[in-house]
């Protein structure tokens, strides 16, 4: 067989992405379902249809996804159960206040309707609510709800409305690469040629990927809910309710509640690879796991005590390291596209991210600037099992845990370090990660370290602890000297006759220079736009050494090869 594209998974996210292409005009567009649609993560997600993230252009996205699922109904005739009850996210202190506070104000800029409410108002739109111990809510009335299935349904159905061919029961069993480029997928029923090829395989992604040798870090982790029996009065425009500090959110669901959980220290599952029959499966109940939360819920809710479970859920949903999805073209071969990762996020993120992915892919570049959910921000290393086994327990408590400036990960750490790390942490060093590296944030002073203090962070929305010792550190570089350790940075070495034409081509700045000099530069994509911001170091004739950043080495790696004639 033969297609333009091939998309493996049939998602939300590989249904958005067949819909948007064939949207943008393309033709033989063929997606493969290994078992049937939606049957991996899509049909037991919540359906939660959020609007504001951590960044204008992730608000971008999922605003999108929210008025798209507004005129899919009416477009594919398939009932999605969307709808825009608003949504509630409860403060339990005055630190999650301060940062409902935040969201809200960002929410104005973004152009999303948002209030700041008191605890009483927070009583009002949620009666059933205890308020003790709220110190306020932040409600955004354009939020709502949706049936998962559903959306990836009509996705799929617009998407064969416009020409594209969707295929269940194809597992693809391997992808063919040919000179750094993607050839076409192998499957149990042959193999089927392609121009390009889409992983959108959820929590199989990282098997995906490395039918490719593509690195493509997730992981999946079980997340538990519960539906109780119907309740009476129950008013079906309740808001979506966050309570974060509880690990809890609450929805309305056809007359019941569904209760779920971002419990702060999560089951990583899957470990020995997903079972090949898995197809809309349930993972085991824990109730034990779960009971924290739910004893909490009871009391934050009264309503439920009385009530019955009708359903202990738990199906599995994938993470990625840094709780940010993965989007773009492969670094290790082109026209390989990754869209995964979501983070329990996916059914707000499918529509934008489908259409960011769709525009990418149509036009060669991203649409903006998606760095943040760029697959080349992540390392090999990533990929393996244990550093994913260990982040993943965070990742998923991490979606309600207070977003603190600064905030470090606990887990998969000191994987980098460099060649002075043990004398930084003698002299007090407080160390940061990035890109795997331990990087010495910020010192702790000596005379805090002879008391037996020891250098960590401790959060807040104001003036954090390490803020005079940063300045002492600063002081003193200005005024005396300093040492810096560049180890994590990224080096690249270009070597050979054509050294300098190539880099005259993708540098900015002028790199024709003498032996010795440093070059400070950009490089700029067609549109003038910025894709990196580096130094060029002239170390002979023909050789130059290239300094980046430690977390965009290989988005630059890549751009400086893939611009190479």
């Amino acid at each position: 067989g033969q297609a333009r594209v091939v998309i493996v998974g049939g998602g939300v996210i590989g249904c958005s992405v067949a819909y948007h292409l064939a949207k943008l005009g393309w033709k033989d567009i063929l997606l493969l379902e290994r078992k049937q649609l939606t049957s991996g993560t899509t049909w037991h997600a919540a359906g939660l249809i959020g609007q504001l993230r951590a960044t204008s252009n992730m608000t971008k996205l999922a605003r999108y996804s929210a008025e798209l699922y507004t005129t899919l109904e009416e477009e594919t005739g398939v009932a999605t159960g969307y709808k825009r009850n608003g949504s509630l996210g409860i403060a339990l202190s005055e630190a999650r206040l301060e940062e409902l506070a935040r969201g809200s104000s960002m929410a104005k800029v973004f152009g999303i309707e948002s209030e700041i409410l008191t605890p009483d108002q927070c009583g009002e739109k949620c009666p059933m609510l205890n308020l003790d111990g709220v110190h306020g809510g932040l409600f955004l009335p354009s939020d709502g709800q949706a049936d998962p299935s559903n959306i990836a349904l009509a996705l799929a159905k617009g998407a064969r409305q416009n020409g594209a061919k969707i295929v269940e029961n194809v597992c693809v069993t391997g992808i063919r690469t040919e000179n750094g480029r993607v050839r076409g997928v192998e499957t149990g029923d042959g193999f089927i040629a392609a121009e390009y090829v889409v992983n959108a395989a959820g929590m199989w992604g990282r098997e995906v990927g490395k039918m490719a040798g593509v690195n493509v870090p997730l992981h999946a982790c079980e997340h538990f809910y519960i539906v109780t029996e119907p309740l009476e009065g129950l008013s079906r425009d309740l808001p979506v309710l966050r309570v974060p500090d509880e690990s809890a959110y609450f929805k309305e669901d056809a007359g019941k509640i569904l209760l779920g959980a971002f419990e702060p220290v999560s089951k990583p599952w899957g470990m020995d690879g997903i079972p090949e029959d898995f197809c809309f499966d349930q993972l085991p109940e824990d109730i034990d796991h779960f009971a924290p939360i739910l004893e909490a819920a009871i009391t934050r809710m009264p309503v439920l005590e009385p009530a019955g479970i009708q359903t202990f859920f738990n199906g599995p949903e994938s993470f990625t390291p840094d709780d940010r999805y993965l989007l773009g073209e492969a670094p290790e071969v082109q026209n390989y596209f990754v869209a995964a990762g979501f983070n329990s996020i996916g059914i707000q993120s499918a529509g934008g991210a489908g259409k960011a992915r769709s525009e990418w892919m149509d036009a060669g570049e991203p649409p903006f600037d998606l760095w943040e959910v760029d697959i080349r921000r992540m390392q090999p290393f990533q990929s393996t099992k244990t550093y994913l086994y260990h982040r993943s327990t965070e990742t998923l408590g991490l979606l309600y845990a207070d977003h603190f400036p600064y905030r470090q990960f606990a887990t998969s750490r000191g994987v980098r370090r460099t060649p002075i790390h043990t004398e930084l942490a003698a002299h007090g060093a407080c160390f940061g990660e990035l890109a795997g590296w331990e990087r010495a944030n910020w010192f702790l002073p000596k005379d805090r370290l002879d008391a037996g203090e020891t250098p960590e962070y401790r959060y807040s929305w104001g003036r954090q602890n390490w803020f005079p010792f940063s300045a002492d550190e600063h002081n003193s570089v200005r005024n005396t000297a300093g040492l810096f350790a560049l180890s994590s940075f990224g080096k690249i070495r270009v070597e050979g006759r054509d050294a300098e034409h190539v880099l005259q081509r993708v540098c900015a700045n002028d790199v024709s220079v003498p032996i010795g000099k440093i070059v400070y530069t950009q490089w700029l994509n067609h549109r003038g736009g910025i894709e990196a911001d580096l130094t060029v170091t002239r170390l002979s004739e023909t050789v130059f050494l290239v300094v980046t950043p430690a977390a965009t080495l290989i988005r630059d790696l890549t751009w400086l090869k893939r611009s190479i004639p």
